[in-house]
Order: structure tokens, then sequence, then C-alpha cells
């Protein structure tokens, strides 16, 4: 692996370490609290604080996601290091855009 992707997953594992704790508390808080889904939808939607604290986390995810992947990949599968990086391309775009969607969904109101 690279030192700027050796960096770069360090980083995103700075990153993802709080806004995981964050959203095992707000689960924790939810659950406790007795909210039910629509409780909790009412409270995200128009949220704009919420909107970046959870895009901020599917763009951490699928960075880190496919740093790891990649390097998976070239260790235990075998592939050129080219093909490695095409898969974890790959796997990035599908893990942000799964993990925005998401975010519109409860945010925004898209929808799933």
């Amino acid at each position: 692996m690279s030192v700027r992707l050796f960096l770069a997953q360090r980083l995103t594992a700075l990153i993802l370490a709080p806004l995981v704790l964050v959203h095992l508390g707000v689960i924790i808080y939810a659950v406790r609290s007795g909210l039910s889904a629509e409780e909790i939808l009412g409270r995200t939607r128009g949220s704009l604080g919420w909107a970046l604290f959870y895009g901020g986390f599917a763009v951490a995810v699928a960075a880190h996601g496919a740093i790891g992947l990649r390097t998976v990949i070239l260790e235990w599968g075998g592939l050129r290091p080219g093909l490695a990086t095409a898969v974890a391309w790959a796997a990035a775009l599908i893990l942000l855009a799964l993990g925005l969607r998401g975010v519109w969904a409860v945010t925004a109101g898209g929808g799933l």
C-alpha cells in the first residue's frame, strides 16, 4: 500500500471513530426513550446538521472501506494492482451512493 493510501486509511479511521460513537449514542438514546421510527424521522427531516453528520459518515465509510478492500484484494485475492484499484473504486462509488441515498431518505424526505 502506498504511503498516501496508508495515511488516508488512518485519517478516515480517525474521522469514523467519533462518528460511530455518536451514532451508537443516538441509537441508545432513541431506544431507551422509546422513540418510534416516525418520531425519529420527524427529528431528522429537514435537518442540515444530521444531513452533514451522516453525509460525512457516508463519505468516510466509502473511502475507508474501499481502501481496506483494495488491500485485502491485493494480499489475498491475487489480483493485479490496477484491477484491485478498479474494484475498490467501484466499491467506493457503490458505498457512497447507498450511504448518500440513506442520508437523503432520513433528512430530506427522499424516501427509500
